[in-house]
């Protein structure tokens, strides 16, 4: 039996105001079942679909909602945005400098980039270099 969770549980679970999941289940944007009291449960497996893409209320875009531990993380703005095929290439400028990343087609449009948009790029690497200019 999938677990279910009140309406107060699941905003609290998905970082969201209670009055906003309320909205969501009377607008039918979130599926729920009713108790036989009348009272709406939401299953647990129903939010999983809004972990990555949760809207702020004051907020028009999307926000991740997940934290990071990585902390090389540079904030910049999108100056270029290139899709070709199953790839996209975002250019990135940060402190004057443009640092370019590839990512999947896919990940760019599920995360609605777009140029002038501020985001960060998040840099993993098991070696860091140092050259004196």
């Amino acid at each position: 039996m999938p677990a279910l969770l009140t309406p107060r549980a699941a905003a609290l679970r998905l970082g969201i105001a209670y009055p906003t999941i309320k909205q969501w289940i009377y607008h039918g944007k979130i599926k729920t079942v009713k108790t036989p009291g009348g009272h709406y449960r939401i299953p647990e497996a129903e939010l999983d679909s809004f972990l990555h893409k949760i809207k702020k209320p004051d907020t028009p875009k999307r926000e991740m909602l997940r934290t990071i531990s990585g902390r090389n993380q540079l904030v910049g703005r999108i100056v270029e945005l290139k899709y070709d095929g199953l790839l996209a290439q975002v250019k990135l400028s940060i402190g004057g400098q443009i640092i370019t990343s590839i990512i999947t087609a896919e990940a760019a449009r599920e995360m609605q980039l777009e140029v002038g948009e501020t985001v960060a790029a998040l840099i993993k690497s098991t070696e860091v270099m140092v050259l004196r200019v």
